[in-house]
């Protein structure tokens, strides 16, 4: 009998792992058939899609670790608006693109630092923790211009991070691409992987068995706000301007994505693959939305619902793992 429950319990988590593969596929055929006439098919819709997901894509790969160490990031949508007004303001007083990019990566480092410290440290839940974080530099990024657009007229940093092409490619995809090869190597080929999801699955045994967890999660920390930094640059580069709305609601679309992605809320496990499929999901979503001629507040609230579907996946799959 007890046999038969674990395999049970192990179907339900396969099918799980591939939930999102499926649903990513149903929803892709249905949107096909009743969008066919609003150009939803186009092979230049289809790349839209994924340029537009390419900033949620790139966070969702550190959010993959960072949710499988069991924690939550909320402030990798502040960190991207506020890396793009960094990078703004800089371009336009130096004109220097590398020192623009290393500055508002390095700033993402340090909030990221800051947050791993926070829940190390001082013990804080990373969800209060990076609450907290998030408003202070969402409030710092609208404070620093006073709220008001910074354009940016360096046409070798708008073209190497967002507006030009490899063929028909967006320089968008291609750096989602990169991303994910070195975010797929370091979460299933190297140590620091393994030891994410130790973490995540059982910090106190993770301890014993000598791995450094306090360690662990500050470097995930600081992978998220490195990552949601570069996510600043692409949109900065993209809208050829800093503005302090980038990135709003971003942390909700990366959780959810991750978790659509077969990751469990409550960490130890987590799939780069299925973190894109989540994120390129829900930018099908709202492009045919769009097509459909839905408002952005009918939007919203299908996105929610989207969130919702997640978590409460999410959940049953760790009750029926625990039971």
């Amino acid at each position: 009998m007890q046999s038969r429950e674990a395999s049970a319990v192990k179907k339900s988590i396969q099918w799980n792992k591939y939930m999102v593969y499926i649903v990513l596929l149903v929803v892709f055929i249905l949107f096909s058939i009743i969008l066919r006439g609003n150009g939803f098919l186009s092979s230049t819709n289809l790349l839209n899609i994924l340029r537009q997901t390419a900033m949620v894509s790139v966070m969702a790969v550190a959010g993959t670790f960072v949710i499988g160490a069991g924690q939550i990031d909320l402030t990798v949508g502040s960190v991207a608006a506020m890396s793009a007004m960094i990078a703004s303001l800089i371009l336009r007083h130096t004109n220097s693109v590398i020192l623009a990019v290393m500055t508002s990566i390095l700033f993402g480092v340090i909030v990221g630092t800051i947050n791993g410290l926070l829940v190390t440290k001082l013990r804080l839940p990373s969800f209060l923790a990076t609450l907290g974080m998030m408003e202070v530099v969402r409030g710092g990024a609208m404070w620093i211009t006073d709220t008001a657009a910074v354009p940016i007229e360096n046409s070798t940093f708008n073209k190497l991070f967002g507006i030009s092409y490899i063929g028909p490619i967006s320089i968008l995809i291609v750096w989602t691409i990169v991303f994910y090869i070195v975010g797929f190597i370091l979460f299933n080929k190297t140590p620091f992987g393994k030891h994410t999801l130790a973490v995540g699955g059982n910090e106190v045994a993770a301890g014993y068995s000598g791995i450094k967890t306090k360690v662990i999660k500050i470097k995930i920390f600081i992978m998220s706000g490195a990552f949601a930094a570069f996510a600043g640059i692409m949109y900065a580069a993209r809208m050829q301007s800093g503005r302090y709305s980038y990135g709003d609601g971003n942390e909700m679309s990366v959780i959810a994505a991750v978790v659509l992605g077969g990751a469990s809320m409550s960490g130890g496990s987590g799939s780069l693959i299925g973190a894109l499929a989540g994120s390129v999901l829900m930018g099908m979503i709202s492009n045919a939305l769009i097509l459909a001629g839905l408002s952005s507040a009918e939007q919203k609230m299908v996105n929610g619902a989207i969130i919702i579907f997640a978590v409460a996946l999410s959940n049953l799959t760790n009750h029926r793992k625990n039971k």
